[in-house]
């Protein structure tokens, strides 16, 4: 079943009410329940929201993420359940003895299937993928000839106008990809939990201080998703630099716009599920390949 995305922008009160979440609007004692198995991802943004330890106890074991969002109204921090597989402590053990071999030639697939995503996406805008359909096919194990940097620098130039740059902290279109960046993430942290896999123990990213270092190796394929949805943004018009309501709508559509896995169209959290899937049993050995989607 495809799981709902929930988005609080306003004063709320959140308690749980036979099993049901109660939703009590601050300002107008307005009530409705919503269902929390039908739940994958909570967005908090106002400071006024309150909620009970119940609720938080019922997402977490319902494996919804829930994200909160800092003073300017972005994506700082979120909440996962440490326990959402049956036979976790079994994928722990399995993700913590992968060699490194196995852990480069995972990174290999994982870029690879970036630079296609990202060379898929100048095609379907009319910005011409070649060098980046050629730089897909020279990309080594471990990627140490630094192939995604080299080709994210051509991918950036001609997705963008000519006085682009990608930064966390530019000018528009930044803010709305860092937003849908920060959305993804979410995501792919919750489906590796739903895969028994721990996202701080990343196959390419190591960062001492990052909790979700795989959740940003994995998520690396879904980023031109992102990148799609704001290129549609900016031909509609909407603002990428001051994120109002109809903009964080757009980016949180992401999570069930279709993607195709395997000649197959699927929800994006869906192929998340089986991407995390497939890479659990790369480490147990049972397969040789992350099942990524393509975007065509």
């Amino acid at each position: 079943m495809l799981k709902r995305t929930l988005f609080f922008g306003n004063p709320y009160h959140l308690s749980v009410k036979n099993k049901q979440l109660k939703v009590v609007d601050k300002n107008t004692d307005e009530e409705k329940t919503i269902p929390i198995e039908d739940i994958g991802f909570i967005v908090f943004e106002h400071a006024q929201i309150t909620f009970t330890q119940f609720v938080i106890q019922l997402l977490a074991e319902n494996n919804t993420a829930v994200i909160f969002c800092d003073a300017k109204y972005h994506p700082s921090s979120m909440l996962l359940h440490l326990d959402a597989h049956n036979l976790q402590g079994e994928q722990f053990r399995h993700q913590v003895q992968a060699s490194e071999p196995l852990k480069k030639q995972l990174w290999k697939q994982t870029i690879i299937a970036k630079i296609k995503n990202q060379a898929n996406l100048l095609d379907l805008v009319g910005r011409d993928g070649q060098a980046l359909h050629y730089m897909a096919t020279q990309v080594k194990s471990g990627d140490v000839g630094g192939i995604e940097a080299k080709a994210a620098r051509k991918y950036w130039q001609r997705l963008f106008p000519v006085d682009f740059t990608r930064n966390r902290y530019g000018n528009a279109p930044n803010p709305a990809l860092n937003y849908g960046y920060a959305i993804l993430r979410a995501a792919t942290a919750r489906a590796l939990a739903g895969s028994g896999l721990l996202a701080t123990l990343g196959i390419h990213h190591h960062n001492r201080y990052n909790a979700f270092a795989l959740a940003d190796d994995i998520m690396e394929p879904y980023r031109p998703y992102v990148d799609l949805v704001v290129t549609d943004m900016l031909e509609e018009g909407l603002d990428t630099e001051v994120l109002n309501s109809p903009e964080k709508a757009w980016l949180l559509d992401l999570l069930t716009m279709d993607v195709r896995m395997n000649k197959t169209k699927r929800p994006l959290m869906v192929a998340l599920s089986q991407t995390t899937a497939s890479l659990a049993r790369c480490f147990s050995g049972e397969a040789n390949k992350v099942n990524y989607p393509s975007l065509t």
